[in-house]
């Protein structure tokens, strides 16, 4: 016997014929003594359910319990029960609620999910769908809309539709994608506020290649929730959402570090600052050096990170001043400060921030603000006001002073966790015995509890016994023992402790450990040998003696406290000067090997290698000033140039190229007039003067132009072929650009296979100013078959970038699809996140008449991209994007503000701004003449011809290649006022 409730009411003899049931009111009864077959249901219950307000009497309900007893055949039966009923199913057999099909479907449903658990997809999936087959329609249909049967219907539709869930997710897994989409699609329709379909469909059209259709599902579950909750996605969608984006090309914040030892003796103060942190935006830990606020920063940033958190962990202590923090910040994030055109826009660096953190959940932790304590202030209070959903942990000896700041001092280990941090530390060094408590206590009460104190101690077992090492610290520290225990005697306590372990160093131990204070971004273990005179035995002894620590792939570093009293080692010996030399000609040589690979096929891997040496490169350079060299800094910013271009990456540098520059004049040095020009280059990646005067990169160009003319006239190379494309990139907007043009031209014939492929690169421009677009499509094929087959992605990007716009022009926009597809592979894999967003728009713009869908998934990926880089331009071009296609449907309130939103990011004066201002103000026209308002509508169009006027072959031809439509071009050609 079976049946079914899973759906209409029904029951089948073991042959398979059906039961003949009777009306409604006996179904009724059946169904409500199936929900939990077994299960005493109270007859008062049973009357009211069967005809709910009605009038069943006791009699009543014991001829329907009859007449179904009757229907029912033997071996079944319905048996009273106190003041109830019950149904008895095949009373002896041990599984005779499996007749019934809810229980079988939910017992079905667990093995399935727990298939699922236990990582067998297939067989998860073969089962639920065999549960889900038992569904033959609605749980319970037909019976009277009673409590008990909408309970019962409403918790097996949810179990349904879990299963359905889980048995999606089992084929996913499975990679049976594709045939999921359309159930998908339908299931986030019918269930718009619930989470997991969504997160689903997300995955398959991911899997499927679709990461534009996926960004926008995730866009359109977020703003339902916001709209119709009030609620932000849950942790496992944002984490989705930023595995998508970081798929795409989106870099990660730089993490916590990576714990080298056991965290001791702070569980309480992890969970207090976690707990803060919900509710904080601004957490600041004090205290002196050596107390632990490092790491207890870190401790905290990696628990809520693995509890779904996104987290960047920014380390300043490298930082000689605050004119950096800005770049800092950026570089942690993972952000370009350029894209590959090298066009920086009018953005400050800060301006790039607030665009990337506006809507950005996140948690910022600026670890050792104290010696850039007014800077920091100033940039925390400004990311906080602008960037709502944005929380900040700061470590620093003093507080910032920012209104809302909480403040918590971090204090030294109580008695028995210095204990045990001692005893840790002892086991790694001295294997054996645990040392005496009591004397363990004494050193560790001496120490004042100061974690690096007791750890540099510690230590010194390796060569010490206990009871010698007491003795010795207890004289060194007795001065200190005596009196209050403040934060300044605390310093002088850590202080006299490094100084004490650095005096147990032997004379080549010393040497070696103040020589290593050159390197403020760390060193592998080749280049610690190289520049500071040691050998490997040396190394590993100061390793150690925890002077210096291994840092994790294949680096070694110091703490800064150590470091920096090694820095004054290092000056009392006299040997800052030869060493920073030393430190200089070493980093010049890792540049110069890794320049013949940056613009080749093994660029990816030279790149990361490269920008390992960012934070000695700035060190290095600064030093080289300080010490009156600037021979030394202009070499070593020539040979890092092309990795700071290629990465976006040389805005930090600015300062110090404008530093070389007012140092050498307007005359470069001999031999070194390609680096000269270099230098002008990176120094112009800078802002302008904030005092209004003449930036010196405008007064070297002239001397540089000259420079470059001669290090790459008739058949000589220069060493940096890279530095003509971005002359060309960078003077491309002067008012007389012909000189930069007509140098990169000549090159059709250089030596060097990259200056010919940049040649045919620039010279497509002269071709297609002129209208000649065969011409200017020759010329932009040959530098993509230079570009391609040297194995260069950024060369190859921007000549595929210029192929699609031609192909846009001629109307082939099946073609410009392409093109930008291969021009948006390279860009995400050189992380330029503006230019991905950029290339998105083109090609919703190619896609918008033909499949607007598609286009949407673009400008709304576009518009991710460009918030998540930091870019205002990229944003004001999606949003642009989602204007017109809101005009395209005929919602005109949508696309008014859709446009107004990219006017007010775009900045009038940047050229690069140009179109998309036009296609605003054009579209806020058609905008007006669809409503009737003529006036409004003309006014726009002027606008609109006004911001043009004067460029290009014409004004309609230069509306046209802006993409606008005919109508459009027609009504603003229209509009425009005459020429005066």
């Amino acid at each position: 016997m079976r049946f079914g409730i899973l759906g209409d009411t029904r029951a089948w003899h073991d042959d398979g014929t059906e039961v003949a049931l009777g009306g409604p009111a006996r179904r009724a009864l059946l169904a409500l003594l199936l929900v939990r077959p077994g299960a005493v249901v109270p007859a008062e219950r049973l009357a009211e359910e069967i005809e709910p307000g009605g009038a069943v009497t006791a009699h009543a309900l014991q001829s329907q319990v009859s007449r179904l007893r009757a229907a029912l055949p033997a071996g079944v039966a319905i048996e009273r029960s106190g003041s109830g009923y019950r149904l008895v199913i095949h009373p002896d057999a041990p599984d005779a609620s499996d007749a019934v099909d809810a229980v079988r479907f939910e017992r079905a449903a667990a093995e399935g999910r727990a298939a699922l658990r236990d990582g067998d997809p297939r067989r998860a999936a073969a089962v639920l769908r065999e549960a889900l087959g038992l569904w033959r329609g609605p749980a319970l249909a037909g019976l009277p809309d009673s409590e008990t049967a909408r309970t019962a219907a409403v918790r097996l539709e949810e179990l349904r539709l879990a299963a359905v869930e889980d048995r999606i997710e089992a084929e996913l897994s499975a990679g049976e994608h594709r045939a999921a989409v359309p159930e998908l699609r339908a299931l986030v329709d019918a269930h718009p506020l619930r989470e997991r379909p969504a997160a689903l469909l997300i995955r398959a059209l991911f899997a499927q290649g679709g990461q534009a259709e996926a960004l926008l599902v995730f866009e359109e579950t977020r703003r339902r929730l916001a709209d119709e909750l009030g609620a932000d996605p849950s942790p496992e969608l944002s984490r989705l959402h930023r595995e998508l984006l970081d798929s795409g090309g989106l870099p990660a914040p730089a993490g916590p570090p990576a714990p080298l030892t056991a965290f001791i003796g702070r569980d309480a103060e992890t969970a207090e600052l976690a707990a803060l942190l919900g509710t904080a935006r601004l957490v600041c830990l004090t205290g002196p050096g050596g107390v632990g606020k490092t790491r207890l920063s870190a401790e905290v940033a990696r628990g809520l990170q693995d509890a779904g958190d996104e987290i960047c962990f920014v380390e300043l202590a490298a930082l000689p001043d605050g004119s950096g923090l800005a770049q800092a910040l950026l570089a942690a994030l993972g952000l370009r400060g350029s894209g590959l055109q090298l066009a920086e826009g009018p953005l400050e660096p800060v301006d790039r921030l607030v665009t990337a953190l506006a809507a950005r959940p996140l948690l910022l932790v600026l670890d050792n603000c104290e010696h850039l304590v007014d800077e920091a202030a100033a940039l925390v209070a400004r990311l906080l006001s602008a960037c709502p959903r944005l929380r900040v942990l700061a470590t620093s000896r003093e507080p910032l002073g920012v209104i809302g700041e909480h403040v918590r001092q971090v204090r030294p280990l109580d008695p028995a966790a210095a204990v045990r941090l001692f005893e840790d530390r002892a086991r790694a060094v001295r294997p054996g015995p645990a040392p005496d408590p009591a004397t363990v206590r004494r050193i560790c009460a001496a120490l004042d509890g100061l974690p690096l104190a007791v750890e540099l101690v510690a230590a010194r077992l390796r060569t010490l016994e206990l009871d010698e090492l007491a003795g010795r610290v207890g004289d060194l520290l007795a001065v200190t023992a005596r009196g209050s225990r403040t934060a300044d005697a605390r310093h002088r306590t850590l202080r006299s402790v490094v100084a004490w372990s650095w005096d147990l160093l032997t004379a080549d131990e010393q040497r070696a450990a103040r020589r290593f204070a050159v390197f403020t971004g760390g060193a592998t273990a080749q280049a610690a040998l190289r520049v500071c005179g040691m050998d490997g035995d040396t190394l590993e002894s100061l390793v150690d003696k925890s002077l210096i620590e291994a840092a994790g792939g294949g680096r070694h570093r110091m703490l800064e406290t150590v470091r920096a009293y090694a820095a004054e080692r290092l000056g009392e010996a006299g040997e800052e000067e030869p060493t920073g030399r030393r430190h200089a000609e070493h980093l010049l040589g890792v540049l110069d090997e890794a320049a013949p690979h940056l613009l080749r096929a093994a660029q990816l891997a030279w790149l990361p290698r490269t920008a390992a040496e960012d934070g000695d490169l700035a060190a290095a350079t600064h030093r080289a000033l300080a010490a009156h060299d600037p021979g030394t800094a202009l070499r070593l910013l020539a040979a890092a140039a092309t990795s700071l271009w290629i990465r976006g990456a040389a805005a930090p540098l600015a300062p110090r190229a404008a530093a070389v520059l007012d140092a050498l004049g307007t005359t470069p040095p001999d031999g070194l007039g390609e680096e000269y020009a270099v230098c002008v280059l990176l120094a112009a990646a800078g802002p302008p003067p904030a005092d209004g005067t003449e930036p010196p990169w405008r007064r070297c160009r002239d001397s540089a132009q000259r420079a470059l003319d001669e290090a790459w006239s008739g058949e000589r190379a220069g060493r940096r072929p890279a530095a003509l494309l971005v002359w060309m990139l960078r003077n491309a907007g002067e008012p007389d650009p012909g000189a930069a043009f007509a140098l990169v031209s000549a090159q059709h014939a250089a030596p060097e296979p990259w200056a010919r492929a940049a040649a045919a690169f620039v010279a497509g421009y002269g071709p297609l100013a002129e209208g000649d677009i065969e011409g200017a499509e020759r010329a932009f094929t040959e530098a993509v078959d230079g570009f391609r087959a040297l194995g260069d992605r950024w060369g190859t990007a921007l000549a595929l970038d210029a192929l699609a716009g031609l192909a846009g022009v001629r109307g082939d926009h099946g073609a410009a699809v392409a093109l930008t597809d291969r021009a948006l592979a390279h860009a995400r894999e050189l992380g330029a996140l503006e230019d991905s967003a950029d290339l998105l728009v083109n090609r919703g713009d190619h896609h918008i008449a033909r499949d607007p869908a598609r286009a949407r998934a673009d400008y709304t990926e576009a518009a991710a991209l460009a918030r998540a880089g930091g870019s205002s331009a990229g944003l004001a071009a999606a949003l642009r994007g989602l204007g017109d296609l809101a005009l395209l449907d005929g919602d005109l309130d949508e696309a008014s503000r859709r446009y107004g939103e990219a006017l007010d990011r775009i900045d009038p004066l940047w050229v690069r701004n140009l179109g998309n201002r036009v296609c605003c103000l054009a579209g806020l026209g058609r905008v007006a003449e669809a409503r009737g308002d003529a006036t409004t509508a003309r006014a726009r169009y002027r606008e609109a011809a006004a911001s043009v006027a004067g460029l290009g072959p014409g004004l309609a031809d230069t509306l046209r290649l802006m993409g606008l439509p005919a109508g459009t071009v027609d009504a603003v050609l229209h509009a425009h006022p005459p020429a005066r």
